[in-house]
């Protein structure tokens, strides 16, 4: 009857889901919500990679005639990759992490790898490399400056001198006047600008950067737009150990930062704290 249907369809639709078996419940998909994905493609250098290190370090002691510490300025990796390429057969580079580096030379007299070596890796701290070569010291430096090499500053760098661009109408590089098309983005980055009849022209004059201080965003952009390269990638020696006698070439500076810490790449990009989000925001 149409009463006994009514029942059965009520039962049929109250009735508990029947529990999936254990094999079941194994063949279904993992939920992929509330998933952490790792974005970097680094991968933490664990003790294997150091312990290489640390072995290779020591083998190019033994191997090479002289060791040098030396610091580098404005660091630029395609130009220092041609000069390792260059000197290759002579010079081996060892450039990273400078506590290993201490640990592979030695901390003391005890656990040096050679003689002196501790001395001298007591003096690998901030922007640094040690260097194993055949090479005399003025060879050295010759290479030094034949790979030395001028670029534009980034952001965070202390400016060397004030640049300052007049009012009036807007040069480029060459002299010649600068293309219309860039005045949106001199007008973005902070020059007060406007386009007469095609010509772009400077409302009053704009400093891009001030000798001392540091480099904004903003700032790197136009020095690059208007050709002003200054910053310079350079090294030079700061001691070595040559035939088992310390050289000292330039005194300890003891504002180096003794440790590998992480460099805050933000310090100086002119964000105010009241834009960053609050702490514990993520």
């Amino acid at each position: 009857t149409r009463v006994d249907a009514l029942d059965d369809a009520r039962k049929r639709y109250t009735t508990p889901r029947t529990r999936l078996s254990p094999h079941a419940r194994r063949a279904m998909p993992k939920s992929k919500r509330a998933k952490v994905v790792s974005l970097t493609q680094t991968k933490k250098k664990d003790r294997e990679w150091k312990s290489s290190l640390i072995e290779r370090v020591r083998d190019a002691l033994s191997e090479r005639s002289s060791v040098y510490v030396f610091k580098y300025e404005n660091m630029r990796n395609g130009t220092f990759k041609e000069m390792r390429a260059a000197t290759e057969a002579t010079t081996t580079f060892f450039v990273g992490s400078n506590k290993v580096l201490r640990v592979a030379l030695g901390r003391d007299a005890e656990s040096e790898a050679s003689e002196g070596a501790a001395t001298l890796g007591a003096r690998v701290k901030g922007d640094c490399g040690v260097m194993f070569t055949d090479l005399s010291r003025e060879d050295v430096e010759s290479v030094f400056e034949r790979f030395a090499v001028k670029d534009y500053a980034r952001t965070g760098a202390v400016a060397r001198e004030t640049v300052t661009v007049e009012a009036g109408p807007v040069h480029g590089p060459s002299g010649a006047l600068m293309e219309h098309t860039l005045e949106p983005t001199l007008r973005k980055n902070g020059m007060p600008t406007k386009l007469n009849r095609g010509v772009i022209e400077l409302e009053a004059n704009h400093t891009l950067c001030k000798e001392g201080q540091h480099i904004s965003p903003q700032g790197a952009i136009l020095l690059r737009l208007f050709g002003h390269e200054l910053a310079e990638f350079r090294c030079r020696l700061t001691c070595g150990l040559v035939n088992g006698e310390l050289e000292v070439y330039e005194e300890d500076d003891e504002g180096d930062d003794d440790d590998d810490g992480p460099i805050d790449r933000f310090a100086h990009d002119g964000i105010t704290d009241s834009m960053m989000l609050p702490p514990g925001v993520k």
